[in-house]
């Protein structure tokens, strides 16, 4: 219903507006309303010839040529013949129809002469990897492009196949991910590789369907694996395509209620073929030209149909609602160096926030910084602990984190839990653990 209504909506099966058809005269002295599509000039000329002649009555020549008859002359027998044929007392022939381009046409030729070259899109008129489309889509989650291409080559350069990133330890997955952020994306990465290497042969489902059913993949991931891996007729609804979807057919209800229809609206401009292209043209419009703030009207394909730009609304699209309050955390981190410089880490529980993960000892988080001797309560050994100046912060989706660090150096390795690490490039370090190890200045004082 939705996907008709949103065909309807852009005028695919409209009339031409210059084109209408007129109202018939019911007698003589009454014709209705008529537009100029009507006095477009015929292209056959016979029935205003004289009988038998072949000459014509404007010019008297034996055939009919228009540039010697006199334009004024001419529009006004073009005007009587039209209102005697509308009457009944002549043949009208029929105004010549320009057939309306699709949105989805435009938008495909815009993405033709401007397409944006990216280590995991396929070069034109090639086809689409499907290991590369998956393995690009899911680190595009929730991740701009531009923190991405390393981690992509990275990624391809240790694990070419789908079989080696399954045959691969979820420890070194992770120590490749580490700085990408959403660490969960990196397990399911990993537990996906061993459900298609194990269980599918190595191939990739091509449906959304059964694309969905792989762990970490969800409706807009399986739609655009669908469509850029296998030419499905799936809409690929990230944040950039919502944002001109709901634009384009000037949707104002809230983004988190509006996401359905977003998802059918799009779906109903997919073209039948090249849905692959479409849909990644849409991304790239979103990310080009239909921006969140000041987006580009002016040079955007689909800007003849656009209800947003045309109600003038199109910067207040979507509507977001009110952010969700995140509470504020607290805590305390503990840095131990050996004499080689080795950082003393531990690593985390496999669920939660960022599972199997490695970070130095910390104490709990809770409202308030812990006093001095609550701080040591929570440290890996005692030892002479002095507190840096500057705290680390770090904002997580649902919450803001603060942690005081507290750093000490020891001789010689005390017998506790974790492990010395010296080369921190090498460990599984998500992005606040690593600003909790070194990014803080060395200057410290008595706490």
């Amino acid at each position: 219903m939705l996907e008709e209504q949103g065909r309807t909506w852009l005028g695919l099966q409209r009339k031409n507006a210059a084109t209408g058809s007129f109202l018939q005269a019911n007698r003589l002295g009454q014709c209705g309303s008529f537009s100029t599509g009507n006095l477009v000039p015929t292209q056959d000329h016979r029935w205003i010839r004289e009988a038998r002649t072949g000459k014509c009555r404007l010019c008297g020549q034996a055939r009919f040529h228009p540039k010697r008859c006199r334009p004024a002359t001419a529009r006004r027998r073009q005007v009587r013949l039209f209102v005697f044929g509308r009457l009944g007392h002549c043949r009208i022939m029929p105004p010549r129809r320009i057939p309306k381009q699709s949105p989805a046409a435009r938008l495909l030729a815009w993405y033709d002469s401007t397409r944006v070259s990216c280590p995991w899109r396929a070069r034109k008129g090639e086809r689409a990897n499907p290991y590369h489309v998956w393995l690009s889509e899911i680190m595009l989650q929730q991740t701009t492009v531009q923190a991405v291409g390393g981690y992509y080559r990275k990624f391809l350069a240790l694990w070419p196949t789908v079989e080696s990133l399954a045959a691969a330890p979820l420890d070194d997955v992770l120590t490749a991910w580490a700085g990408l952020g959403y660490y969960a994306r990196a397990r399911n990465l990993h537990k996906a590789a061993k459900v298609v290497a194990d269980q599918k042969s190595g191939r990739f489902p091509d449906t959304a369907e059964e694309l969905r059913k792989l762990p970490g993949i969800g409706a807009y991931t399986s739609g655009a694996i669908a469509a850029i891996a296998f030419d499905r007729r799936e809409a690929a609804m990230d944040a950039n395509a919502e944002r001109v979807i709901a634009r384009l057919f000037a949707i104002t209800e809230p983004l988190a209620k509006a996401k359905s229809k977003l998802l059918v609206l799009g779906r109903s401009l997919v073209p039948e073929k090249r849905a692959g292209d479409f849909a990644q043209a849409l991304m790239d419009l979103g990310s080009a030209i239909c921006t969140p703030k000041r987006p580009a009207c002016m040079s955007c394909p689909l800007f003849q149909d656009c209800e947003a730009r045309k109600q003038g609304i199109q910067e207040t699209l979507p509507v977001k609602g009110e952010k969700a309050f995140r509470p504020l955390k607290r805590g305390a981190a503990f840095v131990a160096r050996d004499k080689d410089g080795a950082v003393l880490l531990i690593k985390r529980p496999e669920s939660g926030l960022l599972g199997g993960m490695m970070q130095p000892p910390l104490g709990p988080w809770t409202e308030n910084f812990p006093s001095r001797a609550e701080a040591m309560r929570h440290a890996p050994f005692k030892a002479d602990w002095k507190k840096r100046i500057d705290i680390v912060r770090h904002g997580f989706t649902h919450f803001e984190l603060e942690i005081e660090i507290y750093e000490t150096t020891v001789e010689k390795r005390p017998k506790v839990e974790g492990q010395w690490v010296v080369d921190l490039s090498k460990a599984a370090l998500p992005t606040v653990m690593r600003k909790i190890v070194d990014n803080a200045p060395k200057r410290s004082r008595r706490g």
